[in-house]
């Protein structure tokens, strides 16, 4: 495919992009695998609160929000 890779926290609003690394350990990569963050799970940018952060991720047929600081530990390939 060969799409540009940006950590999950930059994937604009209404696009979407390919699971393809996992920088954290621990605890919290144990939650990510368990929402089903795999390699080349599709997810897509939806909404942001209004706040601007948690924002809202369409993945595997369920809404999750992640914190930003979740999120730029997910790297993505643009589609």
């Amino acid at each position: 495919m060969g799409g540009q890779k940006i950590p999950l926290s930059f994937l604009p609003l209404g696009r979407k992009g390919r699971v393809k690394e996992l920088i954290s350990d621990g605890i919290v990569r144990r939650r990510m695998l368990d929402l089903g963050l795999i390699n080349d799970t599709e997810i897509e940018a939806l909404q942001k609160s209004p706040s601007g952060d948690p924002v809202a991720y369409f993945v595997r047929g369920a809404v999750i929000a992640l914190r930003s600081e979740e999120a730029s530990k997910i790297i993505v390939e643009l589609s």
